[in-house]
């Protein structure tokens, strides 16, 4: 966090010297006010295509493989998984009755399943012990 503020905080006072040499430069009439423009467009260019590559593109590690040992041990069902799978993906109770072909209460009865099972107290609390325990990606 520490390098971060500092790397911004060099970058701001960078881009205050340059605003105040290009102000001075043009207050001189040594340079146009197009071509310093230009040059502020391109610095700005060329540090917000360089934040890009460094924060955005980092590489995560890869997710291991679904422990299926412990959906056993946990006596998930392979309906309760498939309404854990569609709940991590968003989905109301609603849409997932829908998808799976099954009545809303029967969904709500496997949500209550499953926050038993993962001792959960809402959906999206069980979709992140799910992800901890790695039963869900």
């Amino acid at each position: 966090m520490k390098k971060t503020i500092l790397i911004f905080s060099l970058l701001i006072i960078a881009l205050l010297i340059l605003f105040q040499v290009s102000k001075y430069a043009v207050f001189f009439g040594k340079t146009s006010v197009e071509l310093v423009t230009t040059i502020i467009a391109l610095i700005f260019l060329v540090i917000g295509i360089f934040l890009n590559k460094k924060s955005l593109h980092k590489v995560s590690p890869k997710n291991e493989e679904i422990d299926s040992k412990k959906i056993e041990e946990l006596e998930i069902s392979k309906r309760e998984y498939e309404v854990l799978q569609k709940i991590s993906e968003g989905y109301s109770n609603k849409e997932i009755g829908e998808k799976l072909f099954v009545s809303e209460s029967t969904i709500k009865t496997h949500v209550s399943n499953l926050l038993v099972k993962l001792n959960a107290k809402r959906r999206t609390q069980a979709v992140k012990k799910a992800k901890e325990i790695n039963i869900l990606n």
